[in-house]
């Protein structure tokens, strides 16, 4: 055991420059001088466990069935702008009849693009009292009714909107991040697309959602976790920790789930799903969607408490692998109550309308717990935290192994390859920052 080569605790003249708490994201570990045996074998396992998500991915989606639409289904969206806006007397009723705002839209696109629509909406349609000449909407287009109530109004349009903030949101990234920033986007633009060409379409298919759900956020984590941080043995050891935790996570969801009896048509967006579309399985979309939520926070923890483990070797080569374990394990603590906290909020915003009726209902928090929409969300934040915290002990665990097994020792003392590393660490912390922009890009090339 490469442990029997270093005591429990480093002798007093041992260097140790690691705080006991520190959060840092740095993974850069490249030279870690890691055994060649447990190299291969983290390889062999990260290739194995890739394989089998890849072909669990297509026996899930063989055979698709085409998705059953309801004839109640729009057949297209597109994008029109209000033209004019009045009030009068609703259709079908006398000058003293109820007053509904008679709005007209001309279609930018689609087959009729050029051509009016009017719709009328009552004095309680909320959505369409704000709406102005010239405003860009988006309508419902549906191809078995006649025109003129062929097309409906559906929302605003909002899509240049959103582009700009990608925009802006993707040149933060690469400005502050650079390659690793890059690397970062192309991670996200890698999950977006495993979730809407893979876990959207199988559930929809009637897929067992446990199962998709797992396998999405297994592939989901493989991308993420390597282009942004690169093929290396703590990325591996990051991404083990991951699955293990998604793999906690899915059975405390589903076990509680079952338990509690959720039917999973609580929300509207629910209804409407099961209004248009026939053989969803609910239930699993609420397993499938707590698997996913608790995807995010599981990388960052992972990814964390790796980089700790390297950093704590790379200040003090001589600590054990249970003082690496211990000391990371501090480290993990802190994150935990912050990450716990940040899951808890997200759910508890998500739901905010909701509990502010039921503040209203004058309910006793027992009963406002009780209601399905706000016990779904507690059972999200509890099973996400039970598995984010999960995630510190065995990753740290994985980590403090992989660096103590990666030592070729030598005698008792720690390796002259690890001690090389070290001085190469502090080399370049030593170094005087760069003054210009030239000298910026010499530093980091050195």
């Amino acid at each position: 055991m490469a442990d029997d080569a270093a005591p429990d605790h480093a002798p007093d003249h041992a260097p140790d420059h690691a705080p006991d708490h520190a959060h840092g994201h740095s993974h850069d570990h490249a030279d870690l001088d890691v055994n060649a045996r447990v190299r291969r074998v983290l390889d062999i396992v990260a290739i194995v466990l890739a394989a089998v998500t890849v072909a669990g991915m297509f026996w899930t989606v063989r055979d698709r069935d085409p998705i059953r639409l309801s004839s109640d289904f729009p057949d297209g969206v597109h994008r029109a702008v209000v033209e004019s806006v009045a009030l009068g007397p609703c259709t079908g009723t006398g000058p003293d009849g109820p007053e509904c705002q008679i709005t007209t839209f001309r279609l930018r696109d689609g087959p009729d693009a050029g051509e009016t629509r009017t719709q009328e909406f009552g004095r309680l349609a909320t959505a369409t009292r704000s709406l102005r000449t010239g405003d860009e909407v988006v309508l419902y287009r549906y191809d078995d009714t006649e025109p003129p109530n062929d097309y409906v109004y559906a929302d605003r349009e909002r899509r240049a909107t959103l582009w700009w903030l990608a925009l802006l949101f993707a040149g933060v990234i690469v400005v502050l991040g650079r390659w690793r920033g890059l690397a970062a986007l192309a991670g996200l633009v890698a999950s977006l697309i495993v979730i809407l060409q893979y876990m959207l379409p199988a559930l929809l298919d009637g897929r067992d959602p446990v199962i998709v759900a797992v396998l999405a956020a297994t592939a989901i984590a493989y991308l993420a976790l390597y282009l942004a941080h690169g093929f290396n043995p703590l990325t591996t050891v990051a991404l083990l920790g991951t699955i293990l935790a998604l793999g906690l996570t899915a059975l405390l969801s589903w076990l509680f789930t079952s338990a509690a009896h959720f039917t999973g048509l609580a929300t509207e967006e629910a209804l409407t799903l099961d209004a248009y579309f026939a053989g969803i399985d609910f239930v699993g979309l609420i397993l499938a969607g707590t698997v996913i939520g608790a995807l995010g926070a599981l990388d960052d923890m992972t990814v964390t408490q790796a980089s700790a483990v390297a950093e704590l070797h790379a200040a003090n080569p001589l600590l054990s692998a249970r003082e690496l374990y211990i000391r990371a394990l501090r480290i993990g603590r802190d994150h935990i109550s912050s990450t716990v906290n940040t899951l808890a909020l997200a759910y508890a915003g998500a739901s905010l309308p909701t509990l502010l009726l039921f503040e209203i209902s004058g309910q006793s928090l027992g009963s406002v717990l009780n209601g399905e929409v706000i016990a779904v969300e507690l059972v999200r934040t509890l099973v996400g935290s039970i598995g984010l915290a999960a995630s510190v002990p065995l990753t740290t665990a994985l980590a403090a192994f992989v660096v103590r097994a990666g030592i070729h020792e030598t005698g008792r003392h720690a390796p002259e390859t690890s001690r090389r590393s070290v001085r190469r660490r502090r080399d370049r912390r030593d170094r005087p920052a760069p003054e210009t922009e030239n000298d910026e890009e010499q530093f980091w090339r050195r």
